[in-house]
């Protein structure tokens, strides 16, 4: 099986959001729907970023490792250098 690490930008709030699943576009729309949480704040998510992994198990370490980082700046720069391959 196939699980991602993805990385949503919201215009409206100017922030990101890191998560992990096994089917981004399905939780897209998880996000973009009304729920409670953080993405509840704004309906204009898009995926700015994305990684494949053989085991969920990796999706979610590699989740922790980014939201560890509590860093826009590093976030950023990992957006940019995945555009400029």
């Amino acid at each position: 099986m196939t699980f991602y690490l993805y990385i949503l930008y919201s215009k409206k709030l100017d922030k990101y959001y890191v998560g992990a699943t096994q089917n981004i576009q399905k939780r897209l729309v998880s996000h973009l729907s009304n729920h409670q949480g953080f993405t509840a704040r704004a309906k204009d998510w898009v995926v700015v970023y994305q990684e494949t992994f053989q085991s969920k198990e990796a999706a979610y370490a590699r989740e922790k490792q980014i939201k560890s980082w509590k860093s826009r700046k590093m976030i950023l720069k990992l957006i940019l250098e995945n555009d400029n391959k």
